[in-house]
């Protein structure tokens, strides 16, 4: 057998030894697709000459060579992935010194190219007779019946939808694997009382195994009227063994952990095709657009995808105990309950949202004709010759820098430009009036653009808007949101959106919040009888630090208006440390918040004072720090694992990052988990006892619920115990503190004290 012709591919002529990388496993020809550096490639400055039909495979290191060769973009997805039977992705091996977490992605991808190369590794064939669809009831009752008789307790279950959310579109198939090698796909169309019956059989008898299960639950639920017996989530597996964002995609799993690859390129192929020929938005395309013919094979692929990674994951995940645990008792109740969330929805009133529409609109036009009867704005206009446009980052730094003559205040772009976003803006705001209208502007434009107008259009007819919160998107373990609203990002300090989310008549909105939670982990964690007594003795947290770090002469309840700079000083301290943050770091927050400069010198003396009150604090983040830097990794309390490879980069930058993450993961986590631990038994008790209290989203460290009038104090009274509850980490005498807003809406009534003439 004559030995295989390769060829590798790079960016641009450099020292690396692909040789000795590749540890010498074979021969190859090697090229670049430009004969000199560059920093960003661009079609023009590629100058390869090669046959690639002279070659019968051919590396490609780094996304330049994959973007240029192929239709794929992302190398770290593909890595060590055979794509059009030719070409072999991997990443450059250049950053491992910078970034060791990627090395078990090298390793794994050199071992796949090796394998191709030798012959080890096959290209999968994906064929209609293991991989169907049924599209008739008698060969899906056989099916079913025959899924029944297995001995298996587990099967894989997936679903194909016209929507993101169940409202908004139906089911257009189930598909079903309970093999590592066959699975099928049930059109929803000849699902009758019978089908029914059968699959509703599986659902109560076997272990149902999915990707994403939050989605599919609520999809079979609401179209269906299905009940499951016990699920296991194969996205939330993955998530306790790599906590990254977006590594989680089951297209990328399988490429990483199967033999199937990218089995979704020839329905991904066939969407780019359909939108091209028929001039459609990709946005706009429905999957209820896809033949039946294209759908089966990859919709039966996901379940027995979904089948073939749940047995690897569930049994890496049984081996730590620690995982289990997490897997068994938080994420696992915490997707159902976010589930149940989801569909409540958060409650808008449709009217005042209406109202701010036009009120912001409104707003937004006086600011704009205000900013040009500035003199400046003409002065530029005339020396431009053309309008002056506050959306043009080029115009607007031309006006302040050069026009108005503003000192730039040092922050750069990343192209090293002077930057004009907001912090800037409000910095510039204090020495002319022109930064303050742009800002104001900006802000506003945002709340209208970002969400008044995609809110209204996507409520619901019970006036909900149902959205998405997520249990995997985070490192630190915290919940985000995404889909038609991000709860998280709803802006703080202009009421008007919260003051449309609003509680129907005879309801009341409750807001819990935890108050200084990641502070009460960390004297809780570390042992410390100083800080854990500043909780104890009550009273305002900050003022009561800095009356302890300064020693000031005055009860606590004068702090604040006798000493604000030491208490700022100490407030900054206080949330500092759990991020990390030096004493540049809290000189410039401090000199912020306060509004006068406080020097990097007094920063430091004031974090010593502190270290010296709080000398268990510190030497338990001295333990932390030294545990992930000699061991790359860390466990939170309750059994996350928080995995810190780059903390062995020889950038020290990147190093000391990995350790701020660290730290701050060990107390965000645990904090986040013990609203999510409280919410979720919160729940399950008003479901339990057929309370009409709906809680219908996590923001933050908060829990927001609609709540009946003459259920608000038996509701407040649970909710506080239920997040209070001592689940290893208390401090004796003292629970996490409960602070709870009882209001109309969620801006606690801020909404009608600035817009409440405007109701009427």
């Amino acid at each position: 057998m004559n030995q295989a012709k390769v060829a590798l591919i790079d960016k641009a002529p450099n020292r690396t030894d692909y040789v000795r990388h590749f540890n010498n496993a074979f021969e190859f020809d090697q090229y670049h697709l430009c004969s000199e550096q560059k920093k960003k490639v661009l079609k023009r400055d590629v100058d390869i000459e090669i046959d690639l039909d002279q070659y019968d495979w051919i590396i490609l290191v780094g996304s330049e060579a994959l973007i240029f060769f192929t239709n794929e973009r992302s190398v770290t997805e593909h890595s060590g992935r055979l794509i059009d039977n030719k070409f072999l992705p991997v990443i450059n091996p250049a950053m491992l010194s910078f970034k060791p977490e990627a090395r078990r992605t090298w390793e794994q991808s050199v071992g796949n190219i090796v394998g191709y190369i030798e012959g080890s590794l096959k290209p999968v064939e994906y064929s209609t007779e293991k991989f169907r669809g049924i599209d008739n009831k008698e060969e899906a009752v056989q099916y079913l019946k025959a899924a029944i008789a297995d001995e298996g307790e587990y099967i894989a279950c997936d679903t194909e939808t016209t929507g993101l959310f169940p409202r908004d579109g139906h089911i257009l198939g189930i598909s079903l694997a309970y093999e590592e090698d066959a699975g099928v796909y049930i059109l929803t169309d000849i699902i009758d009382d019978e089908v029914e019956q059968l699959l509703q059989y599986i659902f109560w008898h076997k272990i149902i195994v999915f990707h994403n299960a939050k989605f599919d639950l609520a999809m079979l639920e609401y179209h269906f009227n299905f009940t499951f017996a016990r699920v296991e989530d194969t996205m939330l597996l993955h998530y306790l063994l790599n906590e990254n964002p977006g590594t989680h995609g089951l297209k990328q799993l399988a490429m990483k952990h199967t033999i199937y690859g990218d089995y979704e390129k020839p329905l991904s192929d066939y969407i780019d095709t359909y939108c091209k020929r028929n001039r459609v938005l990709k946005s706009q395309f429905n999957w209820g657009m896809i033949p039946f013919d294209i759908m089966q094979v990859y919709s039966a692929m996901d379940s027995v995808v979904t089948f073939c990674i749940f047995k690897l994951f569930k049994e890496a995940i049984n081996k730590n105990p620690r995982l289990q645990k997490v897997y068994d008792n938080l994420l696992i109740p915490g997707m159902l309950f976010l589930k149940d969330c989801q569909d409540i929805g958060v409650p808008f009133d449709r009217k005042r949202l209406e109202l701010a529409q036009n009120l912001m609109e409104v707003e937004i036009q006086e600011a704009i004709d205000n900013l040009y009867n500035f003199k400046e704005i003409k002065v530029f206009e005339k020396g431009q010759g053309k309008e002056f446009n506050p959306n043009s980052t080029v115009q607007l730094r031309s006006l302040l820098f050069d026009y108005i003559g503003l000192k730039p205040t040092g922050k750069k772009t990343g192209t090293g430009a002077h930057s004009t976003d907001a912090e800037v803006l409000q910095k510039l705001g204090g020495e002319h009036e022109v930064p303050q209208y742009i800002l104001d502007i900006r802000q506003k434009s945002k709340i209208k653009n970002t969400y008044l107008d995609k809110i209204i259009p996507q409520l619901d007819r019970d006036s909900r808007l149902r959205t998405n919160f997520n249990l995997h998107s985070t490192t630190s373990g915290r919940l985000s949101s995404s889909g038609k609203l991000n709860m998280q990002q709803i802006p703080r300090d202009n009421p008007i959106i919260k003051g449309c989310i609003k509680a129907k008549e005879g309801n009341k909105i409750v807001a819990m919040d935890l108050t200084t939670a990641e502070v009460y982990v960390a004297a809780a964690l570390s042992g410390d009888k100083n800080l854990q007594q500043v909780f104890r003795s009550g009273g305002n947290f900050h003022s009561s630090i800095a009356k302890l770090v300064f020693k000031l002469p005055c009860a606590v309840e004068d702090v604040g208006d006798r000493y604000s700079l030491e208490r700022q000083a100490a407030k900054a301290v206080t949330f500092g440390i759990m991020y990390g943050a030096g004493a540049m770091k809290i000189s410039q927050q401090v000199s912020k918040d306060a509004g006068s400069y406080f020097s990097v010198n007094e920063a430091q003396e004031v974090i010593n004072d502190y270290f010296h009150q709080f000398q268990d604090l510190k030497r338990w983040l001295e333990d932390c720090k030294n545990f992930i830097e000699a061991n790359a990794f860390i466990y939170s309390t309750f059994g996350r694992k928080r995995r810190l490879e780059n903390v062995k980069s020889s950038d020290k930058g990147i190093a000391s990052h990995e350790v701020r993450s660290g730290i701050n993961f060990l107390v965000q986590s645990v904090a986040s988990d013990i609203n999510l631990a409280g919410a979720i038994d919160m729940h399950n008790y008003v479901k339990e006892h057929s309370l009409k209290a709906k809680i219908f989203a996590l923001v933050h460290d908060s829990v927001l619920a609609e709540v009946p009038e003459h259920e608000i104090d038996h509701y407040c009274e649970k909710l506080k115990q239920f997040v209070q509850f001592d689940r290893g980490v208390y401090i004796e005498g003292c629970p996490v503190g409960c602070d709870f807003d009882i209001a109309d809406d969620y801006s606690n009534g801020k909404f009608e004290k600035q817009y409440g003439n405007l109701l009427i």
